[in-house]
């Protein structure tokens, strides 16, 4: 497992499991549900790598 042998020159320490759960598929976001998120894609592979932020309503 790749993830097992990462070791970095901070000490950087990475933990991983494998997750077994069964997931449905085929599960459709509109394009509005995805817009109306605050989503923020990662400068390497934004399609992987993203964060999800909470959306502030001002009043």
């Amino acid at each position: 497992n790749l993830i097992a042998n990462t070791t970095t020159q901070a000490g950087l320490k990475i933990r991983a499991e494998l997750d077994r759960a069964h997931y449905p598929v085929g599960i459709k976001v509109t394009d509005a549900e995805l817009s109306a998120l605050n989503l923020k894609l990662g400068p390497f592979h934004g399609d992987w790598n993203y964060a999800l932020f909470p959306v502030l309503k001002r009043k």
